[in-house]
């Protein structure tokens, strides 16, 4: 059983731990492009696409909602194409196309959208407006549905240790059959039996909780190691908060209630069977 109780608990442990990374990173790239609109002034003419340039950024200032403006430097578009591009981001017969980050008071919902694309266009006819959510838009689809598979983990992970205990609790019974039969002559009670049950059911699964439990977060904190020496700040907005560690420290508590409810209520109905 401490086996078992381990090697479900380590499980169990990583499954929340993935799904409350993947949570965290949902809502704080959520939080952080919600409101977030880019605009690209594709014009190979240099000195026209500056002046679009210069003209949408104004536009995009005096618009109400509008709570800040960045025009991106040439320097930083040049080093975010440079894995593809190579030395050749950096030179003159590549026109890199120029970017604006707007950035709204709330959510950029399709009518302030569709307003602030109609103005920026008049301005710089080369324009490409997008809100930056959409662009994540598949991401956060594949997010949800990695988070439904580690829910449905939890789930059948909480089943099978729920098995595992009612099986070892019908097999202990089966071997000890005669002594329990000798214990009840003798004056002794189902719920007393039980109790023997749970009481060793108990030990062995906050044994195996316990070690299950430094396991599993010691493979959470190698992997964050390894995941955060990516300086990427997607990866680092999916880090683990304090009260998810919490939660993660209660999933032993959880699996030997779980497994001490499940053997009192498999020893009461076997033993109502056999005697």
């Amino acid at each position: 059983m401490p086996w078992i109780i381990a090697i479900m608990v380590t499980l169990t442990v990583l499954a929340v731990g993935g799904a409350l990374a993947l949570a965290n990173f949902a809502t704080q790239a959520r939080a952080g492009l919600e409101g977030g609109i880019t605009v690209q002034i594709v014009e190979a003419d240099r000195s026209e696409r500056d002046a679009q340039a210069r003209r949408a950024v104004r536009v995009l200032a005096a618009q109400p909602g509008v709570t800040g403006v960045r025009l991106v430097p040439e320097e930083e578009i040049a080093d975010l194409v440079e894995p593809w591009l190579g030395e050749a981001a950096d030179s003159e017969a590549i026109t890199l196309p120029v970017l604006i980050d707007a950035t709204l008071s709330g959510a950029a919902d399709e009518a302030q959208f569709a307003k602030v694309r109609d103005v920026v266009r008049q301005a710089a006819p080369a324009a490409r407006i997008g809100r930056q959510a959409d662009w994540l838009g598949p991401v956060f689809g594949a997010v949800r549905a990695v988070r439904w598979l580690a829910f449905m983990l939890i789930v059948l992970l909480t089943i099978a240790s729920a098995a595992s205990v009612w099986l070892a609790a019908r097999n202990a019974l089966d071997a000890n059959r005669e002594t329990i039969e000798i214990v009840h002559h003798l004056g002794g009670n189902d719920g007393q039996i039980a109790s023997i049950f749970q009481r060793s059911v108990l030990v062995d699964s906050m044994l195996g909780g316990a070690a299950g439990l430094v396991l599993g977060l010691a493979t959470l904190l190698f992997v964050g190691g390894r995941l955060d020496n990516l300086g990427s700040g997607l990866v680092q907005g999916g880090s683990l908060l304090p009260i998810d560690w919490v939660l993660m420290a209660l999933v032993p508590a959880f699996t030997a209630a779980l497994a001490v409810f499940t053997a009192r209520r498999t020893v009461l109905a076997r033993l109502g069977a056999m005697l």
